[in-house]
């Protein structure tokens, strides 16, 4: 009798969410999904200035209701000042995104990002892609023919 396979290979996220998951915890994050989805959550122009570093829980007095944490943020230098304007705006769509009144307040370190620096986008050499146009004599559709250049082009670079 045939055994039933298991697939061979394991997605990426599930290996990767077990080691990463474990540091977020200790860092006060319940899941990645702030950290990971943090430009979606606060909006590109809150974004491209700050990052989360960690939520700040208060341990409760016995009897007493869990307190709302302090988010942790790492801004730019120059930013920080309208970040810290816009603290009311970035607790409001994180507990938003929680689904429940987790943060209420939000506390700023001075520092740079850091976040992977993305390189600008090359442009095509127009001359290869002429050059490359021409080969592509069989296809009747010039918007094609110049798009499928610029990717010749563009594939073929050093």
């Amino acid at each position: 009798m045939n055994k039933a396979s298991r697939p061979f290979a394991k997605p990426l996220r599930d290996l990767v969410g077990k080691v990463v998951g474990e540091t977020f915890r200790r860092q006060g994050f319940a899941s990645t999904e702030l950290v990971m989805r943090w430009t979606d959550i606060v909006g590109v122009e809150i974004a491209a200035h700050s990052e989360p570093i960690k939520i700040q829980w208060s341990r409760p007095a016995d009897g007493e209701a869990s307190e709302p944490g302090t988010l942790v943020l790492r801004v730019e230098g120059p930013a920080a000042i309208e970040v810290q304007h816009l603290a009311n705006v970035v607790c409001e769509r994180v507990n938003r995104f929680l689904g429940w009144r987790a943060v209420n307040r939000v506390a700023l370190r001075q520092a740079p990002l850091r976040r992977a620096a993305t390189k600008p986008a090359r442009r095509g050499d127009p001359v290869a892609a002429a050059r490359i146009a021409e080969g592509l004599s069989n296809i009747g559709d010039d918007d094609l023919k110049q798009a499928l250049a610029r990717l010749g082009a563009a594939i073929k670079r050093p």
